[in-house]
C-alpha cells in the first residue's frame, strides 16, 4: 500500500507509540515525515494547538487535512486503507 502524499507523524523519541505507528506506516510501506517535537518548537505547539492544549504523541496529519491521535494499531491501518482507495478513485478530470 502507497500514497504519494506525505504524512506527518508528530512524536517523541521515548514515546512507545509514536515508534509503533512509525512501524505501521514502514510495514505498509506509506511514506512519512516524522517530527520530534521536543527539537520542534514550533512543531510542539502546533500539536498542542490542535490537540486542545495538550502535548499528546503520536499525533498523525494526513493529507486530507485529518488527524489522528494516539491511535491504535487498527485505526491507523484503517485510515491507510481509506486513505488508498480515496487516492485510487479516479477524479472528474481523469474522466
Amino acid at each position: 500500500m502507497t500514497t504519494d502524499a506525505p504524512i506527518i507523524l508528530y512524536g517523541t523519541t521515548w514515546c512507545a507509540d509514536c515508534r509503533r505507528a512509525q512501524r505501521v506506516l514502514e510495514l505498509n510501506q506509506v511514506p512519512f515525515t516524522y517530527i520530534n517535537i521536543e527539537q520542534d518548537e514550533a512543531a510542539a505547539a502546533y500539536v498542542v494547538a490542535i490537540n486542545h492544549g495538550n502535548r499528546s504523541v503520536p499525533t498523525i496529519v494526513f493529507p486530507d487535512g485529518s488527524i489522528l491521535v494516539e491511535p491504535s494499531n487498527t485505526a491507523l491501518q484503517a485510515k491507510l486503507v481509506r486513505q488508498s482507495a480515496n487516492s485510487a478513485a479516479p477524479t472528474p478530470a481523469d474522466s
